[in-house]
């Protein structure tokens, strides 16, 4: 107990002391899981669209794959780009290997089934005479779709939350192609293992309830935004 209360306690000293290193780890956190849901949802959203809006064969297969990767291993995924991005890797020559792209590379590959998922759900949810209407009134099957999309546009917020949550407090991807390298690829996730592992407890406690925070001001802004 004695932990917690001293690790809340240097949280509020650290974020008031204006420590650069952690301003810099936070900074970093947000840019990596920031840029990773930037990449996902250019390719999420319209797979999303086509999968919620189309009937082919093959398309429940396709969704179920989805929804069954919302949970995969990270530390999983983070192997598999370590074998492909190491020096005697296929991919090794681009030397991504220990950067923050390649982590926002793996953690927009990690969150993609959950804004597929969802983004299929809120389009699924609305209702598509919306789309007739628009052909109706002499829209390209590309302008019925975003007519779509918009009317599902809570939805979609809702999913990229989801995957930036996700994306955020992800470690195993992290820890495997970042190195947790100093000054670095060092972020919130693998700092706080770090410290946990040296012992450290009241200051990864303090690092814990920075990143909590950050992910619950960051959700209670968007839900009044999206309110407003």
């Amino acid at each position: 107990m004695t932990a917690i209360v001293e690790g809340i306690i240097k949280a509020f000293q650290l974020i008031f002391s204006i420590d650069p290193e952690l301003y810099r780890i936070t900074g970093l956190s947000l840019y990596v899981s920031g840029l990773a849901v930037v990449m996902a949802s250019l390719w999420s959203i319209p797979m999303a669209t086509v999968l919620g809006l189309k009937n082919f064969r093959g398309k429940r297969f396709i969704r179920g794959s989805f929804n069954a990767f919302i949970g995969f291993p990270t530390v999983v995924l983070g192997l598999v780009l370590y074998l492909l991005f190491s020096r005697s890797g296929p991919l090794g020559l681009f030397g991504l290997l220990y950067t923050p792209l390649l982590i926002s590379i793996g953690q927009a590959i990690l969150i993609t089934p959950i804004l597929v998922s969802f983004i299929i759900s809120a389009i699924e949810a609305i209702d598509m005479d919306i789309r007739d209407l628009a052909r109706t009134l002499g829209s390209t099957e590309i302008q019925a779709s975003l007519s779509i999309l918009r009317e599902a546009s809570g939805g979609v917020i809702l999913a990229i939350l989801a995957g930036f949550n996700r994306a955020f407090a992800e470690l195993g991807v992290a820890m495997m192609v970042g190195g947790n390298i100093y000054n670095q690829t060092r972020m919130l996730t693998t700092t706080i293992a770090l410290e946990t592992s040296r012992g450290k407890i009241p200051l990864s406690i303090a690092l814990g309830v920075i990143l909590v925070s950050i992910v619950y001001i960051l959700n209670i802004s968007i839900s009044y935004l999206r309110k407003r």
